[in-house]
């Protein structure tokens, strides 16, 4: 695998299942691997965050350490924070006390990273970055992870963003719209998966006041399931290099198992050398 001015990084989400990114991100770090351009989605937002600070380790203790020992996943915080999620400890303990983030190398690192959210009001995605406001990239972050239904939506500069999954899941198109004419895909999925489950219509009681975002999420499946067909088509024609999980995961997404946590991360790191090596 070569990497070059024109090679780009795309980073799937996947909730939990991105320590499988972790470990690939890790893998990266230790062989000094470097990309002028970087589109991450939801959890692949929040693992490439500490890709770009350069902090290898971090993104493996913050979703498995971290977790371990302060539980920031559960319903329990519906009532308190409205989100199936600590947000309290992940956007702001986390990043400023726990687990210190390098912000001043984040800013000064020269790639060009992107995150994706789904604007509720439009809906389509939307590539925000940032290279000097603390707080504005811890907003952005979390709106790239907004799951929709436990999660609030996220408020940046007046638009109401949620999870970027929703709208551009594995957003590969972006990175060759910008340039890149060779990317580098990580997914968090075995190549032939798909989802099983049927699309249904989203009713207007929910998000009422966004009838285009009841329409994303009434045919996430299928769309998903389409841009799954795009990256291995685009694999097989030897335009994109895809690294993901070698046989199908079972790591949930709101996984609070630890041991299933560190394996799938092993297998990230393992299969990213495996790949740099060959």
């Amino acid at each position: 695998m070569k990497t070059t001015t024109q090679s780009g990084l795309v980073l799937e989400g996947g909730g939990m299942r991105g320590v499988f990114t972790a470990g690939v991100l890790d893998a990266f770090m230790e062989m000094g691997l470097e990309f002028p351009y970087c589109v991450a989605v939801s959890a692949g937002a929040c693992n490439g965050l500490s890709y770009m600070s350069r902090q290898p380790g971090r993104a493996k203790k913050s979703n498995i350490d971290i977790l371990k020992k302060h539980g920031f996943i559960g319903v329990k915080y519906l009532w308190s924070q409205h989100s199936v999620f600590d947000l309290k400890t992940m956007y702001d303990k986390l990043p400023n006390r726990l687990l210190p983030f390098d912000y001043d190398a984040c800013f000064n690192n020269p790639m060009r990273f992107e995150m994706v959210c789904t604007d509720c009001a439009s809906g389509r995605p939307v590539y925000l970055s940032e290279t000097s406001d603390r707080r504005r990239l811890l907003d952005i972050c979390r709106a790239s992870s907004a799951l929709p239904y436990v999660c609030p939506i996220v408020m940046v500069d007046g638009r109401p963003l949620l999870d970027g999954g929703i709208a551009d899941s594995i957003p590969v198109v972006r990175a060759m719209s910008e340039g890149y004419r060779h990317n580098v895909v990580v997914l968090t999925r075995h190549r032939g998966y798909r989802k099983t489950e049927r699309d249904i219509r989203i009713p207007r009681f929910v998000y009422g006041r966004y009838p285009r975002l009841r329409v994303l999420l009434s045919r996430r499946v299928f769309a998903y399931n389409e841009q799954l067909a795009l990256v291995e088509r685009l694999e097989d024609e030897g335009k994109i290099t895809v690294i993901r999980p070698e046989k199908p995961v079972r790591v949930g997404r709101l996984e609070t198992d630890t041991s299933l946590l560190t394996a799938l991360y092993d297998e990230g790191y393992r299969i990213a050398l495996q790949t740099l090596k060959a």
